[in-house]
């Protein structure tokens, strides 16, 4: 009997330990254990944001000359070498003026021949006259020896025109720095042959002065719409990283670049060299400044690409059962600023946002199609691929222009584009919502829309929409992505964290 009690009494203790089990199960699974999301936020605050055009360019002297010789013969002499300075009209080098010189004196035989024969001929013209006066010889004798006068002068002025060229062939054999300068480089050596054909060899380049020299910069044809003369401009070269030195955009030269489809122009950048650190050929990295505000609300472009993770629910077996039977936990709905839908009476009709257009097919008018991807893209939407592909298409059979002064914007932030008007955008607030059957207090992300001004690749001007000390989400991490997270600050898109949708 005592045996008996025993194995009763566990009986009933296992059976409560189910039964507890069980109570417990339906309560675990009828409530909610989805971990909120975490969301990184970052304060509005003031500050300056600049606006760059990035560009690659070359440093060249503004007076590059290069001196050539106009014939052909060895380099006899040479009074100058790298980095020699020189005055206008200094010789420079000298050819051998040998045979030059033998030319100039056959040239001079050869004049001095054509003036006896000239002597000869005026003689015999006046001896003629006179015969011809007297009625002792033709007309015709006399008419020739008038036209041998005229050929022997015109073979005068042919040896004097042949002396002439032969004497300053011999004089450019004396070569002579055309400008004040600095030779900063020499391609000859005594002895050389230079033989001057179609081109003139180059002896010697002379920079006028390299306390001034400009950057022949390469700039982009999606951003030259936003240089102009005048805008100040910093730059670096490999040879002192440490330093950024400025100058100012003089001119922005009209042709074209092309490079394997790549069209660039190139954007000619003053610089002021005194202390000679600048050397001509460096490669320098220039940053044109295009926009610059002070004091103004910025936002991280971090928080402009955001959009919040669509909500995690209880996907187990259990859980779906548990749902069937009226006992599961209700999935809550995405955070979104998309327009509510209008639910539908049937089932086989498609449910539509009340108030917004139908989607887009590709099949629109063009100017129709191009309005609504504006829309969408201020909105901070991106058209499907196959939209984006018909759009290409549209704008490469001519159905579609681009704007003047149209183009991408740099920094990919929510700054508008270059020649455009500022763009709408939506952002979302970090805000605390208080259950109706009360509870602790929960975290939600709200939508706004904001108007956005320039950026600079990591935060963007906002003009409108924003108050500041707004805590302003960046990033969120949940448990399916525990590692997305982005810093506050934002950070370029050119190599940031990755986006977060």
């Amino acid at each position: 009997m005592a045996s008996k009690g025993k194995f009763g009494w566990s009986k009933w203790i296992f059976l409560l330990a189910v039964i507890a089990a069980a109570a417990g199960g339906v309560v675990y699974f009828k409530n909610d254990h989805t971990e909120p999301p975490q969301y990184q936020t970052a304060t509005v605050a003031r500050g300056d944001v600049i606006q760059a055009v990035t560009a690659s360019g070359q440093l060249n002297p503004v007076l590059n000359v290069q001196v050539g010789s106009q014939i052909s013969g060895n380099i006899a002499k040479l009074y100058a070498d790298y980095n020699s300075l020189v005055k206008s009209n200094q010789v420079v080098a000298q050819l051998d003026p040998a045979i030059f010189q033998a030319t100039v004196n056959q040239v001079e035989a050869d004049l001095a021949n054509a003036q006896a024969g000239l002597e000869l001929q005026q003689v015999e013209t006046k001896r003629s006259e006179a015969l011809s006066k007297a009625r002792l010889i033709s007309q015709s004798e006399y008419d020739k020896a008038v036209a041998n006068l005229h050929q022997a002068q015109a073979q005068v002025k042919l040896k004097t025109a042949s002396l002439e060229r032969a004497k300053l062939d011999l004089a450019h054999c004396t070569i002579y720095a055309p400008v004040d300068g600095i030779v900063i480089s020499r391609s000859v050596d005594v002895g050389q042959t230079v033989a001057a054909s179609m081109n003139a060899p180059v002896l010697f380049q002379i920079a006028n002065d390299l306390s001034n020299m400009q950057i022949d910069a390469n700039v982009s044809e999606a951003d030259v719409g936003t240089v102009e003369t005048g805008q100040n401009a910093s730059f670096t070269v490999d040879a002192y990283p440490n330093r950024a030195f400025t100058g100012r955009v003089v001119q922005i030269r009209n042709s074209p670049i092309t490079v394997q489809n790549v069209v660039t122009y190139d954007a000619v950048i003053g610089v002021t060299n005194s202390d000679f650190k600048l050397k001509p050929g460096m490669t320098a990295t220039v940053s044109i400044i295009t926009a610059q505000r002070t004091n103004i609300l910025k936002v991280p472009n971090a928080a402009l690409r955001f959009k919040p993770p669509e909500p995690t629910t209880n996907q187990t077996a259990v859980a779906r059962w548990l749902a069937r039977i009226g006992l599961g936990g209700e999935a809550k709905p995405a955070a979104t600023n998309a327009a509510p839908t209008a639910t539908a009476s049937a089932s086989n009709k498609v449910e539509i946002a009340e108030g917004t257009p139908p989607p887009l097919t590709g099949n629109e008018p063009p100017e129709v199609l191009m309005r609504r991807v504006r829309e969408m893209r201020d909105r901070g939407e991106e058209p499907a691929p196959e939209i984006r592909a018909k759009i290409r298409e549209l704008f490469q059979s001519g159905a579609l222009q681009r704007s003047g002064g149209g183009g991408s914007s740099r920094g990919g932030g929510g700054g508008p584009r270059p020649g455009g008007a500022p763009a709408w955008r939506t952002v979302y607030l970090l805000t605390t919502n208080t259950p109706i059957a009360g509870g602790d207090p929960e975290q939600a992300p709200k939508a706004a829309r904001v108007r956005t001004g320039i950026t600079d690749g990591s935060y963007t001007e906002v003009t409108e929409g924003l108050e500041e000390g707004s805590a302003i989400i960046t990033s969120v991490k949940t448990q399916s992505s525990p590692a997305a997270s982005a810093p506050p600050g934002g950070a370029s898109p050119f190599g940031g964290p990755p986006r977060f949708r």
